[in-house]
């Protein structure tokens, strides 16, 4: 942590920044896998919808 004192005695803390990366592109398993999720998220969401549709 950086840490200055102003002329008044008052203390001013600075966090230490994080190293910077670049996000690598994903590759063609991890896209499968994101399309998987992606299915079963869509298939979740409309299951429920159908469900509270045919109950009301």
């Amino acid at each position: 942590m950086y840490t200055t004192i102003n002329e008044n005695g008052i203390l001013n803390n600075y966090a230490t920044e994080p190293e910077l990366y670049y996000a690598e592109y994903p590759n063609q398993e991890l896209q499968n896998r994101y399309k998987f999720q992606a299915a079963i998220g869509t298939l979740l969401v409309t299951t429920l919808f159908l469900v509270a549709l045919g109950v009301s």
